[in-house]
């Protein structure tokens, strides 16, 4: 049938694509707000800024990322070597605007029922 090919460059699968926060800093003087995230090797740069600004609203402005090698190890037993692979991951360092001044990681949110005791 006619139209029921999908398009191989249009990718549409947001929400199953995960995405691991490891590292956040603030906005300083100097420097605006920074985060790294541990995504698929997949993803692409322009996946990775669509998925934080339609999903989560943030004000993203660059996205760097960096391609990782699984390592590779070596487990001796008694009769054989056995040899395996960790999997391969990308590390992307997202840049947010200047609007976003705090990242918000690690805030510790007060607890107001305590102090009615």
């Amino acid at each position: 049938m006619f139209g029921t090919r999908i398009l191989s460059k249009f990718r549409m699968w947001m929400p199953t694509m995960p995405m691991t926060l490891t590292a956040a800093q603030n906005a300083t003087a100097r420097s605006p707000a920074t985060a790294t995230f541990r995504v698929l090797p997949k993803m692409t740069k322009h996946e990775i800024k669509e998925y934080l600004t339609k999903i989560y609203d943030l004000p993203v402005k660059k996205v760097n990322t960096m391609n990782y090698m699984g390592k590779r190890k070596r487990a001796i037993g008694r009769r054989k070597i056995i040899y395996y692979k960790y999997r391969d991951f990308k590390k992307a360092i997202v840049t947010f605007d200047s609007s976003l001044k705090d990242v918000g990681k690690g805030v510790k949110m007060d607890d107001t029922n305590e102090g009615e005791r």
